[in-house]
């Protein structure tokens, strides 16, 4: 039986590998946004954006959301260890995968004469719309692959393909641009794609899977669940998206275009930058929480164990954007977006909240009560629309970034009181004193750089981030031997 030292090492493995794995995402994904940018202009982006996010808007509602869903099951069936098993729920993902991606093919194909004078607002782009609608299909079927390199944990193996369709992506894309203008759009998206699928059916193809006969009925026995679970996910992804709208639409109409564009860039570098934390540690972990969903108390140590590296990891990296969240800005933007800074101060503060609500938040999903996160979601969905309204609307920008904390502490109330009364959920000792320890770190250091101005802050600010870091290694030397790991790693090497 693994020991609490092997899994605390097993989720710092996989968040290592997979927080690299972001890290070059999002610098591939700031290259190519520049080569868009230079070589087809401010034109060329807004028809590659348009063409992809309403694509994307088809994918997300013909999918099902399988790529979320089916990952439960695919776990399962390996922690079982049934060879028999584990092919029949990969023969069905794989079906399934083909049907949905199909039915989003064919819907795009269909409604592409009104896709075209709905986001243009002429009929120029159908045959695009045609073209591109294979790309749904394609886009399904890597993620299948995707889905069983997650759910039967091949890390390695999903980590490179995740990569080598990035950087594919970005090889091919670059010389379309060049040499084909706005031309080379669709092309390069469809070639994207099949690059993608190249490279999770190539990582796919080194897991044995077994072959076995697999009937309609079986097919649709055990595809219900997936689908089922999947719709409620990719509903709940609809009405956030459909709040999201609604909070930007309220932002323009009470104030400006400009506080869009600044609210935007203020979430892309929380959700996007401090987020991709959350990315590379969830990863394997819903894998594993699936595989041991059935038992409560294996269910509750997880947990615990998850969230305790979480705040470990995040607190120094939240004090580092306090301290230089200026020099973030105008890096990343320009010195035109220094407005955003307090509300992304304030959401950096909501997301030492937002990582202990996400620990548990996985365990509705993990046990595949579908309907009980589909509620929950819907709820939370309505206190957001809520509480940044009324956050715009009394405090601007900066309310929206207290908006953000709000809801991220009335989420982890929710999300801890229903699994403490269904799952008999609850917070260990060790992982209550760490978020206090280091929130209180978080606190300090948000009062230092509101309330001081100027090279003074850096630093109080400097010695927070070291207690901070500290504390963290220390921590982590308890769980994972960290300090003799770096020491035999540094013999090895020898």
């Amino acid at each position: 039986m693994p020991t609490p030292q092997d899994s605390y090492r097993q989720i710092m493995k996989s968040t290592s590998i997979f927080g690299g794995v972001q890290v070059v995402n999002i610098l591939i994904a700031i290259v190519r946004s520049k080569f868009i940018a230079v070589l087809l202009g401010p034109a060329g982006m807004g028809i590659a954006g348009l063409l992809t996010s309403t694509t994307g808007f088809i994918g997300a509602l013909t999918g099902f959301g399988i790529g979320t869903s089916a990952v439960r099951n695919v776990s399962e069936a390996n922690a079982g260890g049934n060879p028999d098993r584990i092919s029949l729920i990969i023969t069905v993902l794989r079906r399934l995968v083909w049907i949905t991606g199909l039915l989003g093919m064919l819907l795009t194909i269909v409604l592409s004469p009104w896709l075209s004078r709905l986001t243009f607002g002429n009929s120029e782009y159908t045959w695009a719309f045609i073209w591109i609608s294979v790309s749904l299909l394609i886009n399904q079927l890597s993620s299948g692959q995707m889905v069983l390199l997650q759910g039967m944990r091949k890390l390695r193996y999903l980590a490179q393909a995740n990569l080598t369709g990035s950087i594919a992506g970005l090889i091919i894309t670059v010389p379309l641009y060049y040499y084909f203008g706005l031309k080379g759009i669709v092309p390069g998206i469809i070639l994207t794609a099949f690059l993608t699928l190249a490279g999770s059916w190539y990582f796919a193809r080194k897991v044995n899977i077994g072959s076995i006969p697999v009937t309609t009925a079986e097919t649709y026995a055990e595809g219900k669940n997936m689908l089922t679970m999947g719709f409620m996910i990719s509903l709940s992804g609809m009405i956030a998206l459909g709040v999201s709208y609604l909070v930007r639409i309220f932002i323009s109409n009470t104030g400006s275009l400009e506080q869009v564009g600044l609210y935007n860039a203020g979430f892309a570098i929380v959700n996007g930058y401090v987020g991709l934390v959350f990315t590379a540690l969830s990863t394997d972990y819903y894998p594993r929480l699936a595989a041991v969903a059935s038992d409560n108390i294996e269910s509750k140590k997880l947990i615990n164990q998850q969230a305790e590296i979480a705040f470990l990891i995040l607190a120094p990296i939240l004090i580092v954007f306090l301290v230089f969240i200026n020099w973030i800005v105008i890096l990343l933007y320009s010195s035109e977006f220094i407005p955003v800074t307090d509300m992304v101060l304030w959401a950096a503060m909501g997301m030492f909240f937002k990582a202990g609500s996400w620990a548990i938040a996985y365990l509705f999903l993990a046990k595949g009560a579908s309907r009980l996160f589909f509620w929950n979601e819907l709820l939370a969905n309505f206190y957001v629309l809520l509480f940044n309204v009324a956050g715009y609307y009394y405090y601007g920008l900066t309310g929206l970034g207290v908006s953000f904390m709000l809801v991220y502490i009335v989420y982890l109330v929710q999300v801890y009181l229903i699994s403490s009364r269904k799952y008999k959920f609850s917070f260990s000792g060790d992982t209550i004193t760490i978020f206090i320890f280091q929130f209180l770190l978080v606190v300090l250091a948000f009062v230092v750089s509101v309330l001081i101005q100027g090279n003074l802050k850096y630093l109080p600010l400097t010695l927070l981030f070291l207690a901070s870091l500290l504390y963290s290694v220390r921590e982590l030397d308890k769980r994972l031997g960290l300090i003799s790991l770096l020491k035999n790693s540094r013999r090895y090497k020898e």
